[in-house]
């Protein structure tokens, strides 16, 4: 074969390879759109349990609680194996446990029943289809578009929660809360083989496909060459500033998305009706992940995260005003801000974790700061129970959900400059 006639050869290896990088984000955007749709699905789950079983609040909080520090505390393990195996496996593995967890919940009939299921089987599954298999992989794909690749996948959180609202509710409607369980058991069995198969050619640590990123502009700084350790990054503050970024983000989202359902029927509204609302607000995240994460790679992480804090406090408002029934347009307004910005400081947080502690442990130490995230969300799903409970109320609880997003920004602001 001669050089001329080898080219279209070449030309057609090159334009896979440049492909490539954009079908493993298509891969990882469609893996944690499943995993996210069924674990968001709990929030509907929620009211049918409560009328089930006639549980407080509190204790139909517990599984939930139980499942963020799972999530949290099970991250650091998630990313080690992430950093030696890959993503094929973990996706094998994770979602068998999905499947696994999803059928016996169909069965349930004590709440320890549910914390074993949700809590712990379910939600190492979902970690093993999540971010911290995905951010590192695309971080070393996309150098200069970083931000923007981190934001469509973590958009996939919000696609999640719009769907699986309202569609979970009406499989409830039709089929009951067990009958749907056996139905998402057998939607993530058909999936799982398609999904680990799109990650066929990754390999653990092993350096990424080159992307076409070289033709995007230049990066605001230049690339870090230090290979972080875990040990490394935990002797600097920016570490333990990421950590409280993360724990505070997780207390002020969770103190409200979870019993969100819950709160609007209390206010009066029709179940249904209130799970199409909230999912659609929900579905703007997919715009507002990926505008915020995106323009965090041009006018910085802190200031898109800022931003995005700013849109939440602003949602969690109009719940506070929200006094009965009537109140649609709030409700509305509700759903829309707090679901245009749900998940939207993720990007940038990553983003800004993959900029200060590039290197082969990256999934390590995101991983270990993603305890955090586990902490403040266990801590704020089961607190806005426990106050509802206490006072019949969920207002204090969101009063709780700003203050905790004010302290998020601040903390925030602190990275603004490279350890």
């Amino acid at each position: 074969m001669t050089i001329k006639d080898s080219a279209p050869l070449m030309d057609h290896a090159g334009g896979a390879a440049a492909r490539r990088p954009w079908l493993l984000l298509a891969g990882s955007f469609a893996a944690f759109t499943v995993s996210a749709a069924l674990m968001h699905s709990y929030a509907v789950f929620l009211v049918a349990f409560i009328e089930a079983f006639a549980w407080s609040r509190a204790e139909t909080s517990v599984a939930y609680s139980v499942s963020q520090l799972v999530a949290g505390a099970s991250s650091p393990l998630v990313g080690a194996l992430v950093d030696r195996l890959g993503p094929r496996r973990l996706m094998l593995l994770g979602g068998g446990l999905l499947v696994l967890g999803l059928f016996g919940s169909a069965f349930v009939t004590a709440l320890w029943h549910l914390v074993v299921l949700y809590g712990i089987v379910m939600t190492i599954g979902a970690n093993c289809l999540g971010l911290v298999v995905f951010v590192p992989m695309l971080s070393r794909v996309f150098v200069r578009r970083r931000g923007m690749a981190i934001s469509i996948v973590q958009s996939a959180n919000g696609f999640a929660r719009a769907v699986s609202a309202p569609l979970v509710q009406l499989l409830i409607s039709g089929v009951g809360w067990r009958g749907a369980y056996v139905a998402e058991a057998g939607l993530m069995a058909a999936l799982v083989f398609p999904l680990a198969m799109m990650f066929r050619h990754t390999h653990g640590s092993a350096p990424a496909p080159a992307s076409s990123d070289r033709d995007a502009p230049a990066p605001r700084a230049a690339e870090p060459a230090h290979d972080w350790t875990l040990l490394e990054a935990m002797r600097t503050r920016h570490f333990w500033l990421l950590f409280a970024v993360y724990l505070f983000t997780g207390l002020g989202s969770f103190l409200v998305s979870l019993h969100q359902l819950a709160f609007a029927v209390d206010q009066g509204f029709d179940k249904l009706y209130a799970a199409s609302v909230l999912g659609i607000g929900a579905l703007l995240a997919v715009f507002g992940v990926i505008v915020t994460g995106t323009l965090s790679d041009y006018i910085g992480r802190e200031w898109s995260a800022i931003l995005a804090y700013g849109v939440s406090i602003v949602g969690v408002v109009c719940a506070l005003l929200i006094h009965g029934p009537e109140a649609h347009a709030l409700l509305w307004l509700h759903a829309c801000f707090f679901g245009l910005t749900w998940g939207a400081r993720g990007p940038a947080i990553t983003a800004k974790t993959a900029d200060l502690f590039p290197g082969r442990q990256l999934g390590t130490i995101l991983g270990v700061i993603t305890i955090g995230s586990g902490i403040g969300s266990a801590v704020g799903s089961s607190m806005a129970g426990w106050i509802f409970d206490l006072s019949g109320s969920y207002r204090l609880a969101f009063i709780l959900s700003i203050l905790s997003y004010a302290f998020g920004c601040l903390a925030f602001w602190g990275l603004r400059r490279p350890p």
